[in-house]
């Protein structure tokens, strides 16, 4: 590579803040600095400990004091992203938008991101992220005419935004399902679990179609769609093989996270996060 790809971190909870330890880690990303609004959020304390440009005063104070970014990850609000996306636009950035405010296409790495090339792309829902390469991969051997994913995450790891934002959720996980999955129908429900100890995210997907499937085909996509998104998120895994009963297919996989920030059974978080980094370096290879 030339250079590294210079990424900006606008937000400085949970989300933004596992973002910088992963930035942190890559090997063709570099953080230019984060912008927040909260001046006692342990998210700007910890990057400035770190030795990060930061700043409480938004991304329009930091965009006045970092140089020659190319990217930003949006961490903030569906609210606040409107207003981000304009100031980025403006100044040719890209960013990636771990919102609800889906202003841009919907990708998912492991399965459309070389197809999308825009200003701006949105990550959907972390069911989404963890189901849809699955679904997708399922579809292109045997087309689906109906999708079902049931997402069980951790109360602990749902914050207000999830909380709020429940039939948004539902509805934007159904969409990518069958807009990106390919599916001609789906459905989707998220649980939350007040388990303890904290569960780990799994995800339970039932797949049908009217031609059936062939038990040693489908578990060879099942396993070759889980290794593409293991890459970027190791945690990543199939914990029940597919079963088949007549026309209906049945599996899980489990997503367990990197624990970089926030704890590792919060995969529901883990894997927007790993999603996002996972786009940026993509995009770091168009400057090689």
């Amino acid at each position: 590579m030339a250079r590294k790809l210079r990424v900006a971190i606008i937000g400085t909870g949970n989300i933004g803040t596992d973002l910088m330890y992963k930035v942190e880690r890559s090997s063709v990303l570099e953080l230019a600095g984060m912008a927040g609004i909260d001046p006692e959020s342990d998210g700007l304390r910890t990057a400035r400990d770190r030795g990060h440009l930061a700043t409480s005063d938004g991304l329009a104070a930091l965009l006045e004091l970092a140089d020659g970014i190319d990217l930003a990850f949006d961490a903030t609000s569906a609210g606040a992203h409107a207003a981000h996306a304009a100031m980025l636009a403006e100044r040719g950035i890209r960013s990636v938008d771990l919102t609800p405010a889906k202003l841009g296409p919907a990708v998912v790495p492991a399965v459309n991101l070389g197809a999308v090339d825009e200003q701006e792309i949105n990550l959907l829902t972390c069911g989404a992220q963890a189901t849809i390469p699955i679904v997708a991969a399922v579809n292109a051997l045997t087309h689906l005419s109906y999708a079902e994913t049931v997402s069980t995450i951790s109360s602990r790891s749902a914050g207000p935004g999830t909380r709020q934002n429940i039939d948004e959720f539902t509805a934007s996980t159904a969409k990518g399902l069958t807009e990106i999955g390919g599916a001609d129908a789906a459905k989707a429900i998220i649980i939350l679990n007040p388990a303890k100890p904290p569960m780990i995210m799994r995800n339970t997907i039932y797949l049908q179609s009217d031609t059936g499937f062939e038990a040693d085909a489908l578990e060879a996509v099942v396993t070759d769609a889980a290794a593409r998104v293991a890459e970027y998120v190791p945690g990543y895994r199939v914990v029940t093989t597919p079963s088949v009963n007549g026309n209906v297919a049945t599996l899980t996989v489990e997503v367990e996270g990197a624990a970089d920030y926030l704890p590792a059974f919060a995969g529901n978080l883990d894997i927007m996060t790993s999603a996002a980094v996972r786009v940026a370096e993509l995009y770091a290879g168009e400057l090689a």
